[in-house]
């Protein structure tokens, strides 16, 4: 009997991807995003079983009303992608306060929500796996990104702590910590790309992440000029740290 997988944010970027190389694997999809056309656009595209839910995690009841859909289906994931989120850049004065409300409840509430409601089928099963989509600004404050680099920050944090947690019951959890990565994302975030930062495809970005998951990797930066960035901002201090990413996020 194959396995099922619960993706969000499947329709587009690292998601889309992401739902791709698994259909390539063989597994079943529960996809969930906002827009119900591309999710069915997607879904006739692959050659395993899928089904698609239409929701908006910025919906405090979107997580549960997630769960009722695979319950009333019998589907137990046996990887659950909490990719669904979204950036903002600019002056935090200048942001718009029930975007960046929504932006908080989506990047961190509704991944906190969702690994809760499937966890305790994991640990019944002894086996699952858990991906949160992080990012390369989870490890520093970003001026000009600053509630997002947060959120992110929580996102990295919280799958850490959990993977430790519940590796005693079988199941794995990993931070997924891309850096630019050629999407929708810059798009709808507004968001200034400093030169000379390489860029990765989603698709590249979907291999390490997977990979670094079935290692049993707690964290996956994507790239090496990525990874050599995140462990030279580790020797110098926090403050220079984040004056340097000002002089390259400035509007």
């Amino acid at each position: 009997m194959k396995s099922w997988a619960l993706v969000t944010g499947a329709s587009s970027g690292i998601g889309k991807a992401i739902t791709k190389q698994l259909a390539a694997e063989g597994m079943n999809l529960v996809l969930t995003a906002r827009r119900k056309e591309r999710l069915e656009e997607l879904a006739s595209s692959l050659k395993v079983e899928v089904e698609c839910v239409a929701l908006d995690l910025e919906e405090r009841e979107a997580p549960w009303e997630l769960l009722e859909f695979t319950e009333f289906r019998k589907i137990n994931p046996a990887l659950l992608v909490n990719n669904a989120g979204f950036g903002m850049y600019g002056e935090l004065k200048d942001l718009d306060p029930e975007r960046q409300y929504a932006m908080i409840h989506v990047n961190c509430a509704a991944v906190a929500t969702i690994t809760r409601l499937y966890l305790p089928g994991m640990i019944a099963r002894k086996s699952g796996d858990i991906l949160i989509v992080a990012s390369t600004a989870s490890f520093q404050a970003v001026p000009y990104e600053t509630a997002y680099a947060a959120t992110k920050a929580f996102d990295l944090i919280f799958a850490e702590g959990l993977a430790e947690e519940v590796k005693q019951h079988g199941i794995r959890v990993c931070a997924l910590c891309p850096g630019q990565t050629a999407s929708e994302f810059q798009a709808i975030a507004k968001e200034k790309i400093p030169k000379g930062m390489s860029i990765h495809s989603a698709d590249e970005v979907a291999r390490m992440g997977l990979a670094g998951l079935r290692a049993g990797k707690h964290c996956v930066v994507c790239g090496f000029s990525n990874r050599m960035g995140m462990e030279l901002q580790r020797l110098a201090p926090r403050r220079l740290v984040t004056a340097i990413s000002e002089r390259m996020f400035r509007p």
